[in-house]
């Protein structure tokens, strides 16, 4: 039974050896509000056709994962009621129930995997949530990197998470972290989170990526791209404001996959906006730097 379909445009860009680059859904789906939701999908995608490369958005349709969506695919995905937030553990009941699936960071690294396409951008990676000692609650994301043999970009660890805690489970799973262009990791919203990390360039990711094809390692490499200055926000305001929300999640017992879309939700209103047009600016910026960054890898 096969169950992956590429789009044409995906089938020609991989027998012509172009660049590609993946995009998630589930940022689509549950990430943010209609319209603006199909804009951002619309708009990322014409952002990496300009710099060279292919965009790859996927997501589960009608029994099978999809590689390379139409523009009224994502429009499906957009507005259609119950589109299921499919992580590794629910793609095989949502591909067998025929569900509306939206892939997550690790289930999007899995179909990519399977398509033979190496880069990947998104907004920001699961991870450990806070309080994790209490609940457990661990993203499949970071497993599924771990085994997917990408390069994924992203604005760092979403900053509702335990960026410290997330950041120590990579380096137990393997998974190199970089920052683009700068020695501190980002905080998503933000351009700083206090912790260092290891500064890289597009050619030397392109020669890195060249040089993993030589090696037996399944571990994926994450490159931490620092949000548009005129975009990001200020720390200190946005951690209040995460802490705000995160209180009003427990109080209200929002856990597992309600709470991420119920804290963007949150802090989007506290923000009055503001954290979803840094988060809009944010993926375009990543989506651009990964499509340049597999137009070098292409060409070495």
């Amino acid at each position: 039974m096969k169950l992956l379909r590429l789009s044409d445009e995906i089938q020609e860009a991989i027998i012509e050896k172009k660049p590609i680059v993946a995009l998630e859904s589930t940022i689509i789906s549950h990430g943010m509000p209609y319209p603006e939701n199909v804009e951002m999908a619309l708009s990322v995608e014409e952002i990496i056709r300009k710099e060279g490369a292919v965009p790859a958005t996927i997501a589960v349709l009608d029994g099978y994962i999809k590689v390379g969506l139409s523009q009224e695919e994502i429009e499906r995905i957009s507005k259609e009621d119950h589109v299921v937030k499919t992580s590794i553990r629910d793609l095989p009941g949502v591909l067998a129930k025929h569900q509306t699936g939206a892939t997550t960071v690790a289930t999007t690294s899995y179909a990519a995997k399977q398509a033979g396409i190496r880069f990947f951008a998104t907004g920001g990676l699961g991870g450990v949530h806070r309080g994790v000692a209490e609940h457990l609650d661990i993203s499949n994301d970071l497993v599924t990197l771990a085994q997917s043999n990408m390069c994924v970009f992203s604005a760092g660890v979403k900053s509702i998470l335990d960026v410290p805690k997330t950041l120590e489970m990579l380096e137990t799973l393997g998974v190199p972290v970089y920052g683009y262009e700068t020695t501190e990791y980002p905080g998503f919203y933000t351009r700083e989170s206090g912790i260092g990390v290891e500064s890289i360039t597009q050619d030397e990711i392109a020669e890195l990526m060249k040089t993993k094809d030589h090696l037996v390692l399944n571990q994926s490499v994450h490159i931490a791209v620092p949000a548009p200055e005129q975009y990001a926000l200020s720390q200190s305001h946005i951690q209040k404001i995460i802490n705000e929300s995160i209180t009003e999640a427990d109080e209200q017992g929002i856990t597992g996959k309600q709470i991420t879309p119920f804290l963007l939700s949150s802090i989007k209103e506290k923000t009055s906006g503001d954290s979803l047009k840094a988060n809009i600016e944010l993926v375009k910026n990543n989506a651009r730097i990964a499509a340049q960054t597999a137009v070098k890898y292409h060409s070495k």
